[in-house]
């Protein structure tokens, strides 16, 4: 296993050469930009040791990139966190549903619906929620974080637990005033991953309760639910955790659509204004901070799914 992580460990290191070498690239096309004045190869490696001090350079309008980083990457991390637990809570229940009724009806029909859902453009559904819950029964806000009138202070940079830890009055109305503005947001980037996690748990179970052991446990007199809780969800999981790291990659695309529509302070927002500006130094940033985030995800999801299915590392050294 430690073989196992130390590899995976090395190839997570020589991705992470290869992003810099892209974010260098990007830093490049300012005509501005001080790294002109270097050999590619040497500014690239000046760079490089910038990046080692915690330097990310200055954005367009003179503040530290790496201060406006920590202000709106917890923002993406807040909205990213919500819809992943919900699709969680969600896709697993269905998903098992699913593989344990294989073939039939009930399995056509939550299949049915997660590709019809899956098919829906993240945009097109964001303005609908929009328009059905905030313009027309006005239940949520249309946009932000929380309301203006609150001045939650900075600490952790996730709101409710800022909240949590200031002494701000009224508590309980500023943290439902937070949720409120978080549901609409989750709902519309938790669709996705809830219809991926169906199709990978419906596809899992089903392969698990069909094999010899599945029945040898019924011979014994288990009941229908211990034979699924502690055989086919035991089994059924673990295959499927290293695809939470395509899922999170999946998440952080559809965060900045969602960000977009939702005006939600952070960093797919960001990285759009950047743009749109041609602040050269943020979109560098950006792309390395969540370029190392999904690597990060993609590594720790790896080995995580290692860790509890041995048939993974088999599988990998034999690939070897």
């Amino acid at each position: 296993m430690l073989i196992y992580t130390l590899r995976r460990f090395n190839l997570f290191l020589i991705t992470l050469v290869i992003l810099t070498l892209v974010a260098y690239n990007i830093i490049l096309l300012s005509p501005d930009s001080g790294w002109h004045q270097y050999d590619y190869w040497l500014g690239w490696v000046y760079y490089l040791r910038q990046l080692i001090d915690g330097n990310l350079g200055l954005a367009a309008n003179g503040e530290p990139v790496v201060n406006i980083l920590a202000h709106v990457a917890p923002a993406t991390l807040e909205l990213c966190i919500s819809a992943l637990v919900i699709s969680v809570m969600v896709g697993v229940p269905l998903g098992t549903l699913a593989g344990l009724r294989s073939q039939g009806p009930t399995d056509k029909v939550i299949s049915s619906l997660a590709v019809v859902i899956f098919s829906i453009p993240t945009f097109w559904l964001a303005i609908l929620l929009i328009m059905v819950f905030s313009l027309d029964l006005q239940w949520f806000p249309v946009s932000g974080r929380y309301n203006l009138l609150y001045e939650i202070p900075h600490i952790s940079g996730f709101a409710l637990v800022d909240l949590w830890l200031s002494d701000l009055p009224l508590q309980g109305k500023v943290a439902t005033d937070i949720m409120r503005h978080l549901a609409l947001p989750t709902l519309t980037l938790a669709v996705v991953p809830t219809t991926e996690i169906i199709k990978m748990v419906r596809n899992s179970m089903a392969y698990v309760m069909s094999q010899n052991y599945i029945k040898a446990a019924a011979t014994k007199g288990l009941s229908k639910t211990e034979i699924v809780l502690r055989h086919g969800m035991k089994n059924a999981i673990p295959p499927i955790i290293p695809n939470f790291g395509l899922l999170v990659s999946t998440m952080v695309t559809f965060v900045i659509i969602v960000e977009s529509v939702f005006n939600w302070p952070g960093i797919g927002r960001w990285l759009l204004d950047a743009l749109l500006v041609k602040d050269y130094t943020s979109v560098q940033a950006g792309v390395l901070a969540i370029g190392g985030f999904v690597l990060l995800i993609n590594i720790v999801s790896d080995v995580l799914g290692a860790f509890m299915n041995p048939l993974v590392r088999k599988k990998w050294y034999a690939l070897k």
